[in-house]
């Protein structure tokens, strides 16, 4: 028994060690890059809110589901505590004097209701079947973050993405602690596999996306080689903000659910379409409204592969490996 317990705690523990790392690592970089002057001064507020925001992110992946639901037996305080995810918003807006009750309470709100929801859907149809309260929940998140309905909640540049975070909390904690659905995949403990399969997929993906955008006049090379900490430091922050927060939505969640009514081959094609269309208003320039179809059309396509990545070993970090090649290729040498 002990050497069980041991077992199961290195993971946290070792998790806990790196994180900590990478706390230190990342106040030290955004000391130096100049953010805390876009902030206009509120750094430590924006650093400590966004350290909040990360934690669930970062221990979900290690595991820590099954401890939280544990310790969270009664219902009550299982939904209840979904609140605690919009708390972040007032640790920062509050000091920078950018706090509106408009958007706490609309936090609060999703938070609420949707663990409500999702405490309902596991009662009413377990852990492997999916159910209406699934689509309300997860059309209320996929459209707060597509319409940006929370992007002035940290209103400077460089950090307005976070109030997707909140959105990427209480979906986590809502289906893997509440709603306690299987097959997720959502896993940060990298395997092997993860990666020969993110890369041969990404590697399937590449002719059709350059031969295809180029042609489209949407993909423009770049004959560039930049310093390799720029590389590095793209592909790190796309993977943990951008990869895995889509992933988990669209494959881990969406597709996940779609699969168990529809089969794999049409959840996988309605999951890439959706996961297209999100893509609509995306690049069309400051201010700018219009449907985007290009971008739709290329992004249904790499949701093929991404979700092919995912249904491999059903592991988000595959399929997030793929997502963020992707964009890393595309933004430094094709955007």
């Amino acid at each position: 028994m002990t050497v069980s317990v041991g077992v199961k705690r290195s993971p946290l523990i070792y998790a806990s060690v790196l994180f900590l790392v990478l706390l230190s690592a990342g106040w030290k970089l955004v000391s130096v890059t100049g953010l805390a002057g876009r902030v206009q001064g509120h750094l430590l507020s924006a650093y400590v809110s966004f350290v909040l925001l990360v934690i669930p992110i970062w221990f979900f992946g290690f595991g820590i589901a099954d401890r939280v639901r544990t310790i969270l037996s009664n219902t009550f305080v299982r939904v209840s505590a979904a609140v605690l995810f919009a708390v972040p918003y007032a640790i920062f807006a509050l000091p920078a004097h950018t706090f509106r009750w408009k958007i706490q309470v609309g936090f609060l709100s999703i938070c609420l209701v949707g663990a409500a929801l999702l405490e309902w859907a596991r009662r009413q149809h377990g852990t492997t079947g999916g159910g209406w309260q699934d689509l309300v929940v997860l059309a209320v998140l996929g459209l707060s973050v597509d319409l940006r309905a929370f992007e002035s909640a940290w209103p400077y540049p460089g950090i307005s993405g976070m109030s997707k975070l909140v959105l990427v909390d209480l979906a986590l904690y809502g289906y893997l602690v509440i709603r306690q659905l299987e097959g997720i995949g959502y896993d940060l403990r990298p395997k092997l596999s993860d990666l020969r399969i993110g890369l041969r997929e990404f590697l399937f993906f590449t002719p059709i996306a350059v031969a295809l955008g180029l042609s489209l006049h949407f993909l423009h090379w770049h004959r560039q080689l930049p310093p390799i900490w720029i590389p590095i430091g793209a592909w790190a922050f796309t993977f943990l903000f951008i990869a895995v927060p889509e992933e988990l939505f669209f494959r881990g969640l969406v597709q996940n659910l779609l699969e168990r009514r529809w089969g794999t081959r049409v959840s996988l094609a309605i999951t890439s379409v959706l996961f297209g269309l999100s893509h609509f208003n995306k690049r069309l320039g400051t201010g700018v409204v219009g449907f985007n179809w290009r971008y739709v059309l290329l992004a249904t396509i790499a949701g093929i592969f991404y979700g092919r990545a995912w249904l491999a070993k059903r592991r988000i970090m595959a399929s997030a490996i793929t997502h963020t090649s992707v964009d890393v290729t595309w933004g430094i040498w094709l955007r």
